[in-house]
């Protein structure tokens, strides 16, 4: 049941949140626009160097196919490097446990999660992963992945501001981005994280006496809050515990989880404000954020009216409600981490948890997250005009034929790669090796599979179940198509739209409430007419199987 303190700390993480997001937006548009800082006598000449090493030319303005081919062949040179680490772990340093490489499809499935910036585990961190492991391979692809996704959401912003009449070069965006923003961040998240109870050793794992007499245990331990740090707020989400946060290290009280909760809202929501500050009408920036708010709080308030106070699989030091907050925030930012397990809730919270993720843009993960909305904007201009009989523009430029098609491949991407494997694992049986039936339960558990896979969430119900070269295989493929292939197509619209001509007056005033109003409807509807008849055989029906057996049991008890 909510209560009013329940609400009271919603608000305080809200407010705290959206005032430090305010104040970093502004950061950004320096850091991104080349704007003269107090850090450029110290950061300049180490980013000079790292072009400089890699022989890169940092000031060419790049079209949209040269910027998405060099950020699609680095993500894929990191992935091969980290994909040679974690399958020939057992000849490397740092291994205390001696742990075994994976095998070629874990590790294949490993590498392209956290590439994506999906960070689904088909495994447990902590039995099967050294330190060298989670250092180079995991937290290093997490700090990349989330550069790559606010160097997107920056080249979309910049495209459609039309200042610079070019989305920019992708190594500027890509470096300024882990040196001027995430590896600053992340250092000063760690010593928080640190002070609030999280370790960070590389003194191996310790055994310690527990309180049952003569019994011992192994303390799992490591380099777990530099992993943390970058976890939230690059919104990966992948833990370095196989219960991820719902692990009393990761997550140690009531304090550590609300600070893990704001972490991954902050660079999201402040991408909604640095859209409004560099296109130069705050009012557009505000469009953005109240759609993505209100999104978000529907799916919370919808959350916390079925959440119990406690159920099987919650943290009873974290409580039903924080859980639920966490769980739906998790999906709304598409970050994937948990402190609970899924299965701990009850449907209705489930299907929240998936329209976060159908969704993408409530307000979404790190830099795509407004690129989404972006998107939304488009096909929402697109229809408003075509029911006003008026030529669709937005932000004083007209929006082409071209833009619509191209915003609507980037819709339909994750219909396709989330229905059609879930229809091929049902027909080929593979329900049955991750233990599943093909019932309700069956359907609602690989159905969000793959809907986490596509969406880059990473959150999921089989977790080292799911350790088979069918579901490795499949959800690589869907991760890494889900992650690119939208992106390819956002770039595109606005790389074109970048150079247009802009006229001073507007057609629809974009920057107002009634719009605002207009972009929920719209993004919901396309939601629920898209994915409502994969819902219903999901979350639905197991909330209506629940629903007839309590009012069979209040019948026949009586």
């Amino acid at each position: 049941m909510l209560t009013l303190e329940d609400l009271f700390v919603v608000a305080v993480v809200w407010g705290t949140v959206i005032v430090l997001s305010w104040f970093l937006s502004s950061y950004l548009l320096g850091v991104f626009t080349g704007r003269k800082s107090r850090l450029d006598r110290i950061l300049v000449p180490v980013e000079n160097f790292i072009y400089l090493l890699a022989g890169i030319d940092s000031s060419k303005n790049m079209g949209w196919k040269e910027y998405f081919k060099t950020l699609l062949y680095l993500n894929a040179g990191e992935a091969i490097l980290a994909f040679f680490i974690l399958m020939f772990q057992q000849s490397l340093p740092l291994n205390p446990m001696h742990y075994s490489g994976m095998s070629w499809s874990l590790a294949l499935n490993t590498v392209l999660s956290f590439s994506s910036n999906t960070n689904l585990q088909h495994y447990n961190g902590e039995l099967t992963l050294s330190y060298l492991s989670q250092m180079s391979a995991i937290q290093f692809l997490q700090f990349t992945s989330a550069a790559t996704g606010l160097a997107v959401g920056v080249a979309v912003i910049r495209g459609f501001a039309g200042k610079a009449r070019t989305i920019g070069n992708f190594y500027y965006d890509y470096v300024r981005s882990l040196t001027r923003v995430l590896l600053p961040l992340a250092f000063i998240a760690t010593i928080i994280l640190i002070f609030m109870g999280v370790p960070q050793a590389l003194s191996g794992y310790p055994t310690v006496s527990t309180l049952q007499k003569g019994a011992t245990e192994i303390l799992y331990k490591g380099p777990v809050a530099s992993l943390v740090s970058i976890m939230q707020l690059g919104t990966n989400g992948g833990g370095y515990f196989g219960a991820n946060s719902a692990y009393p290290l990761q997550n140690p009280s009531q304090l550590s989880d609300l600070f893990e909760i704001g972490m991954m809202m902050f660079i999201p929501t402040s991408l909604l404000f640095l859209f409004g500050r560099m296109v130069g009408d705050n009012r557009e920036g505000r469009t953005l954020f109240l759609a993505a708010y209100a999104i978000y709080g529907i799916d919370l308030l919808i959350a916390f009216l079925s959440t119990t106070v406690i159920g099987r699989g919650l943290e009873v030091r974290i409580g039903g409600v924080a859980s639920t907050l966490w769980t739906v925030t998790t999906t709304a930012f598409t970050t994937g981490s948990l402190n609970a397990s899924l299965s701990g809730f009850n449907p209705v919270v489930i299907l929240t948890a998936f329209f976060g993720m159908l969704i993408q843009a409530a307000p979404g993960g790190v830099g795509v997250g407004a690129m989404y909305l972006i998107m939304y904007v488009i096909v929402t201009i697109f229809l408003v005009g075509l029911m006003a009989g008026r030529t669709p523009e937005y932000l004083g430029v007209k929006i082409e034929g071209s833009d619509v098609k191209l915003a609507v491949a980037a819709f339909l991407t994750h219909p396709i790669i989330i229905l059609v494997p879930t229809v091929v694992a049902f027909a080929i049986g593979a329900e049955s090796t991750v233990g599943l039936a093909a019932n309700a339960t069956g359907f609602t558990r690989i159905f969000y599979e793959f809907t986490s896979a596509a969406a880059n969430n990473g959150s999921d119900y089989l977790g080292a179940a799911g350790n088979t070269v069918f579901f490795n295989v499949a959800t690589g493929i869907v991760m890494w198509v889900g992650r690119f292939l939208p992106i390819l197509f956002m770039l595109a619209i606005a790389d074109g739209v970048s150079t247009r001509k802009r006229s001073q007056k507007q057609g629809l005033k974009t920057g107002s409430i009634s719009f605002v109003v207009i972009l929920v409807f719209s993004i919901f509807i396309l939601t629920v007419l898209t994915f409502f008849p994969f819902l219903v055989l999901g979350p639905v029906l197991q909330f209506l199987q629940g629903m007839k057996l309590s009012i069979g049991g209040v019948i026949f008890g009586l």
